[in-house]
């Protein structure tokens, strides 16, 4: 049997992150429900101290999640996997052990690269295998990524 699965990133700031993500890959922040959030506060499930307020909406401290266009609002079992950025005391220290391809093809690289450092993200290295060419860089919270 095959399971679907879910992306989760570790993060200090869990909004920032998906929101910097989601315009990065052109996919979509997955809303979160203000009014059963208040319903889970008024019948003791969570408590304030649980939610913040992120660009005027009321949202779980913990984190925020995206999909595939399209895809916000579906079953979470659509075809394309869902990241989910999740609220951490600490900061990364080491390298990641998974990162992200940005697969874009080689026809605008340069201009994407520039594109997203102009965003915060940083240029790491530029690295090659035969004939295929990629760019190592870092997402504004330090986790590696390549554009390909």
């Amino acid at each position: 049997m095959a399971y679907e699965f879910q992306v989760a990133v570790d993060s200090q700031r869990p909004h920032e992150m998906v929101t910097w993500w989601a315009e990065t890959l052109g996919w979509e922040v997955e809303p979160q429900d203000e009014a059963f959030i208040k319903k889970m506060i008024a019948e003791g499930h969570a408590t304030d101290e649980d939610t913040i307020t992120f660009n005027g909406a009321l949202v779980w401290r913990d984190g925020g999640a995206m999909r595939y266009p399209g895809e916000v609002g579906s079953s979470l079992d659509g075809p394309h996997p869902r990241v989910l950025f999740q609220l951490v005391p600490e900061g990364k220290t080491v390298k990641n052990r998974l990162h992200l391809d940005v697969r874009i093809g080689t026809a605008n690289r340069e201009e994407v690269v520039a594109k997203l450092t102009e965003r915060g993200a940083t240029f790491l290295h530029t690295a090659s295998q035969g004939p295929h060419t990629w760019v190592t860089m870092a997402d504004p919270e330090g986790n590696e990524f390549c554009v390909s």
